[in-house]
């Protein structure tokens, strides 16, 4: 390609005024997230019923055919994160069904929603919260209806714990006694209420928080994905996320043994993520291990 000089004239009449253009609103601030999952089967049970994801959603555009030479997939800015842990229940087969196919339901949900997904604002706080219960009410319909084809998975179900966050909002839907946790400023805090007999027996006075974890009912889970009958009650809320914030997502595999002192001791350390779930992981086995255990834990900076 050549370049030359060249003069401008002043046209005689003057061009048409360009369009007013509306300012795109400000981006959310952003955060560098990191995060890394890890699940085992644990010392007594011969398969594993939990599930777990962690993901990046994004637009992307796929190049086919260029004259340039750029790399194959571009990406925007806009990026939201996904982490989801699932316990399963109902026998060694259901239990590891009803999990894979409610966290295969919510991955279709995010495909086909990662348009608004990366655009929202607080603003839509209602819409997204919403949007997020219909998710686990298809779920819910999606693992009843594959147990009604088959007898063999009737009353299958899953707990299911998903957190979505893009720039500093974080969004938590929750069903059952898999958990949520945010370790801010060293301090561990909850984000989920366990859908149990138990902490509704805590909740009303019956017993005492102390005595919940050792309750020969505490293995009852009144809310879940599936189950008998259909018609699930999902707790979602929103969390304003700060630098330095962790997020963990767990099943009971873990807090059934492992106390939130000793989970937030593991999270306060600067190891490597991966190092801080194979710890928790090692922890839940020493304490019996009597169940699978699955840790998801995302670090915001």
């Amino acid at each position: 390609m050549t370049t030359s000089a060249f003069a401008i004239t002043q046209p005689a009449d003057p061009p048409p005024p360009l369009p007013t253009l509306v300012p795109a609103p400000a981006p959310a601030r952003r955060l560098t997230v990191q995060s890394f999952g890890a699940t085992d089967l644990g010392n007594e049970r011969k398969t594993n019923e939990d599930q777990f994801v962690t993901a990046t959603l994004m637009r992307a555009l796929w190049i086919q055919q260029s004259t340039l030479e750029p790399s194959e997939v571009h990406y925007a800015d806009s990026r939201g994160h996904v982490f989801i842990v699932a316990d399963g229940m109902g026998g060694a087969l259901g239990g590891e069904r009803a999990s894979a196919l409610a966290v295969g339901a919510i991955e279709g949900f995010l495909l086909n929603a990662v348009r608004w997904l990366l655009a929202l604002d607080g603003a839509e706080e209602a819409s997204v919260l919403s949007q997020f219960k219909g998710a686990l009410r298809d779920a819910d319909a999606y693992v009843c209806a594959a147990a009604a084809r088959d007898p063999g998975l009737r009353g299958m179900g899953t707990t299911l714990t998903m957190a979505y966050s893009i720039g500093t909002d974080l969004f938590v839907a929750h069903v059952g006694d898999s958990r949520g946790y945010l370790l801010r400023d060293g301090a561990l805090l909850r984000l989920t209420r366990d859908h149990t007999l138990v902490e509704h027996l805590v909740a009303r006075g019956v017993i005492r928080a102390d005595e919940a974890a050792a309750h020969p009912l505490s293995h009852v889970v009144t809310n879940v994905v599936g189950g008998e009958t259909q018609g699930v009650q999902a707790d979602v809320h929103r969390v304003v996320l700060q630098p330095g914030d962790q997020l963990l997502l767990c099943t009971d595999g873990l807090t059934g043994t492992v106390t939130d002192a000793q989970i937030g001791e593991v999270l306060r350390t600067a190891s490597p993520l991966k190092d801080r779930c194979a710890e928790l992981i090692r922890l839940a086995n020493a304490g019996g291990g009597k169940d699978n255990v699955t840790v998801v834990v995302a670090s915001y900076s």
